[in-house]
């Protein structure tokens, strides 16, 4: 195999389809590992170097909030350090090739392709430098939720800048285009007046790209989000993370060796990459921790696993983003659930609570325990994510599976919560009974009848 990047599809054609067909995904696992391996120590070595700096200038989490699970402040930055080891690994994919091949001696041996293996792409690197600030900046000095949104829209832009993810919309949209007899859905739009000025008197209006690049914003919002939510618990989010990543590594492997398409050196890089560093930062995140992913980590996590979701789908396999979410069901399972049980209390979306999944885990397991058994979950979830990607998979069986846990981690987790918010009221309504001396008219029912009725309540959900 050449380490070089991939076989042009000319004269030796049948050659390398022959090359390609024999290569086994174990093979260009091998072939990238030096990724994770870079990255992985890069991160480990930093990260005490960040957590120093971070005491040094007082960039702490204090625990001053009672849904904190610290007793002592702890360093912030950590997020600097996974950034660091992301960006090794991926350098190092850049120069393994460009500089430091020899016959002998390979970092990285560029997996056989059809297709012209593209590294990482730039604007995908500017977006995590983007994002990475954002979060910096924020728990530096404190960022209102407008520019937080803004930095996060920015990192999408530069996504779509390279048009990585404006396909995922191909496999949905184009049977719309085959029905209005357009399957490209490219329109051109003719423009009234002399516009000689612009060089042309027509507009291309690609539809494809600009559903796509849609739903890049969409995903960015929501997977950045998503995974700043369940940062609450030490070793939690770089976990979960790391669990789902190895589960999207194991879909590009795959996909490398049947030669998917130009993303496909790319992918896996960038899954070894995060993959590395999240493991490199965990033993420090592990309960108990000595230092936090703070925003600048957990929004740029969410946005490197979303973006490895949406190169799933850059051949137009829209059923492979799809995949790409069920592995990350975790993060979204939450954020959704937050958002419910914040409607039914009457809050709003951005007010906080302890009833998120880590919290109720916590309070039955105790952090570790709530920390592993998220863990499990999301290792199922990858499995069935993994699953889905297979060829001749029976799509509805998968569906029907990781809807059936979803429903059931989601139903559970919202009778917790209704259930211990009316046991607060019930505490609070006692409490009040009792500071008034006795009762007076129209005094709240008994204890007893509060919980007969408990079940009745909650019986909607």
């Amino acid at each position: 195999m050449s380490p070089l990047i991939g076989t042009h599809i000319d004269e030796p054609v049948v050659e390398a389809v022959s090359e390609i067909a024999k290569l086994k995904p174990l093979d260009v696992f091998h072939a990238y590992i030096a990724v994770f391996i870079v990255a992985f120590f890069v991160t480990l070595l930093v990260t005490p170097l960040m957590r120093k700096l971070a005491i040094a200038n007082g960039i702490v989490d204090h625990p001053d909030d009672p849904r904190k699970a610290h007793q002592m402040p702890v360093a912030y930055l950590g997020g600097v350090a996974v950034f660091l080891g992301i960006i090794a690994g991926i350098a190092l994919s850049y120069i393994a090739v460009d500089i430091l091949y020899h016959p002998n001696f390979q970092l990285i041996e560029m997996h056989e392709s059809a297709y012209d293996n593209r590294p990482v792409p730039f604007s995908l690197l500017l977006g995590m430098t983007v994002i990475m600030m954002t979060g910096l900046i924020d728990d530096v000095v404190g960022l209102s939720p407008r520019f937080k949104i803004g930095g996060q829209l920015l990192a999408a832009a530069a996504m779509a800048m390279q048009e990585i993810g404006t396909k995922v919309a191909m496999g949905v949209m184009r049977p719309i285009g085959e029905l209005v007899g357009n399957q490209d859905l490219v329109y051109y739009i003719s423009l009234p007046g002399d516009l000689s000025i612009l060089g042309t008197g027509t507009i291309e209006l690609d539809l494809i790209y600009w559903a796509g690049t849609a739903i890049i914003a969409i995903f960015i919002l929501g997977a950045c989000n998503a995974s700043n939510l369940i940062d609450g618990l030490d070793g939690l989010l770089s976990g979960v993370t790391a669990v789902a990543t190895a589960g999207l590594l194991v879909i590009a492997v795959i996909l490398a060796a049947k030669d998917d398409g130009a993303m496909d050196a790319a992918r896996v890089v960038l899954c070894m990459a995060v993959l590395g560093a999240c493991l490199g930062f965990l033993p420090h995140n592990f309960n108990p921790a000595t230092i936090f992913l703070g925003d600048a980590g957990s929004l740029l996590l969410g946005y490197c696993v979303i973006a490895i979701v949406l190169t799933l789908g850059d051949t137009g396999k829209t059923h492979l983003v799809i995949a790409g979410l069920i592995i990350y069901s975790v993060p979204i399972i939450d954020t959704v659930l937050a958002i419910v049980r914040r409607r039914l209390a009457g809050k709003s979306m951005s007010s906080a609570d302890d009833q998120h999944l880590h919290h109720q885990l916590k309070r039955a397991f105790g952090v570790k325990g709530a920390v592993f058994t998220l863990y499990a979950i999301g290792a199922v979830f990858a499995a069935l994510g993994v699953w889905l990607s297979g060829e001749d998979v029976r799509v509805r069986v998968v569906f029907t599976i990781a809807l059936v846990i979803a429903s059931f981690i989601a139903v559970t987790a919202v009778k917790i919560a209704r259930r211990e918010a009316l046991e607060q009221q019930m505490r609070i309504a006692q409490a009040k009974r009792r500071s008034g001396g006795g009762s007076s008219g129209g005094s709240p029912s008994s204890p007893e009848a509060s919980e007969e009725e408990q079940p009745q309540e909650m019986e909607p959900v």
